[in-house]
């Protein structure tokens, strides 16, 4: 009931838009024609055309838009909201403007209407939910909460919000021993008294606070609302129980509660990955790899003979072990494979020093990506050990290992590189990849290449 409540309004908010748009738009045209130019002439059909632009923009950019912003109180959400939408309705104008060569619009008329759109936007979003939905709801749902009294005030922004929409809160049913929350919803009774609550106040809905489940007190809850007609809605409290967060999802006509998002395991963001990973990979092996495998081995010979690559075992996809390639930085004779490098590390020769600073040595894994071990975003490869030893530190640690690992990732670019010196330092980077493969999106994955790049021109002063 709510969501559809919310949803009705919300669209019935923006087709007033449109409206108002529209008229706004013709107003000003009418005004243009009957005061600055006399004996113009309305050309219907081209301001027709114009008008339909600023309309299309309107419906794109709330296409675009999550709907969650609605009857929200964040003070400069409105302000946000109307240059967003001015932006995209009057730059869809623009683009065609530019495209077909038009200049029958007047200048003055374009540049005095954008100002007054986006004051005439900002003004709905203020005050135009509200008259709707007094228009609208003018019936209230007397709703009555069951649970605890600190489950109550956390939803009390929420019944604030939503009582714009006919949901009034009469109370509350707890087993506590108090008159009142702290936000004020009265105590009217126990558990053992919902029926009779519901029946002397009249009740049309009742929230739950926790899933019966969890509370064997108010199993019947469910019973009673079907008996007496009372709609119900219950409050997932999942997350809480599980100290997790959660998603929920329908597969095969069954209800399934997984622990997180994974936009990965989509075929077609795997595919738009795969070939990021593709187009970069091949020109750098082509034409990159062979100048700096010639500059290190030059180097090598100087200062510290040896094999011109380091070959390790790595753990990657779901701890699948691999053998990643890096041009060897360290003395070849050096035994200690599984310490971790230090800043002022004795095993790197000088020039060693450089090549990790300037990330030259991850080049050859570029041909791990090839290879499709590796991506070139993703969590950072550990040796077997370290993983072992990091997983310690933290329960949710392997939960990395659902996506590729990569040359670079969230964590490098924040500056999470280097020596891991303790705990914060893992759970930092850990987070980092959690986040990535939970919210992982193209301008994402994107941003983060480009922000590689600019720490190989300027390298943080964690890389060593």
């Amino acid at each position: 009931m709510v969501t559809q409540r919310t949803e009705g309004l919300y669209r019935l908010f923006l087709f007033c838009q449109i409206v108002m748009v529209a008229g706004l738009f013709w107003l000003g045209v009418w005004i243009m024609v009957t005061f600055y130019s006399p004996g113009a002439e309305l050309t219907w059909r081209r301001y027709g055309l114009y008008c339909g632009l600023l309309v299309l923009g309107m419906l794109l950019e709330a296409i675009t838009r999550s709907k969650n912003y609605f009857l929200q109180n964040e003070l400069l959400r409105p302000h946000r909201l109307s240059l967003r939408q001015t932006v995209a309705s009057v730059g869809l104008l623009v683009i065609y403007l530019i495209a077909a060569k038009d200049a029958f619009i007047s200048r003055v008329f374009f540049f005095n209407f954008v100002p007054w759109l986006y004051v005439a936007l900002l003004f709905s979003h203020y005050y135009l939910p509200a008259i709707l939905a007094r228009g609208i709801f003018r019936t209230e749902d007397k709703t009555l909460l069951v649970g605890t009294s600190r489950r109550a005030e956390q939803l009390g922004d929420w019944l604030q919000r939503k009582s714009e929409i006919g949901l009034r809160t009469v109370g509350l049913i707890c087993d506590e021993s108090l008159d009142q929350t702290r936000d004020g919803i009265p105590i009217l009774g126990k558990a053992d008294e919902i029926e009779k609550v519901i029946r002397e106040r009249g009740i049309t809905q009742v929230i739950l606070l926790e899933f019966p489940l969890f509370a064997n007190a108010y199993q019947n809850v469910i019973q009673i609302c079907d008996q007496l007609g009372i709609r119900l809605l219950i409050l997932s409290d999942l997350e809480e129980k599980l100290r997790h967060s959660v998603t929920h999802f329908e597969d095969g006509g069954f209800r399934f509660i997984g622990l997180r998002e994974e936009p990965l395991e989509n075929p077609l963001n795997q595919f738009l990955k795969r070939a990021i990973d593709v187009a970069i990979a091949i020109p750098i092996i082509v034409f990159v790899f062979p100048v700096l495998a010639v500059i290190v081995f030059v180097s090598q010979r100087l200062q510290s003979p040896g094999p011109l690559f380091h070959l390790q075992q790595r753990a990657g996809l779901q701890n699948r072990q691999f053998e990643i390639y890096k041009f060897r930085t360290m003395h070849s004779n050096n035994g200690e494979l599984s310490r971790q490098a230090s800043l002022e590390d004795e095993r790197i020769y000088p020039l060693g020093k450089w090549f990790r600073k300037l990330s030259i040595d991850e080049v050859p894994q570029f041909w791990n990506v090839l290879r499709g071990d590796m991506s070139i975003v993703g969590p950072r490869p550990h040796l077997i050990e370290h993983n072992q030893q990091f997983s310690k530190y933290m329960a949710n640690y392997h939960v990395r290992t659902f996506v590729k690992p990569g040359i670079t990732g969230l964590a490098q670019v924040r500056g999470y590189r280097g020596e891991a010196r303790n705990s914060a330092d893992i759970a930092n980077r850990v987070a980092c990849d959690i986040e990535y493969l939970e919210n992982w999106n193209l301008s994402l994955e994107l941003a983060i290449i480009m922000r590689t790049f600019w720490h190989l021109v300027k390298p943080p002063k964690t890389a060593y």
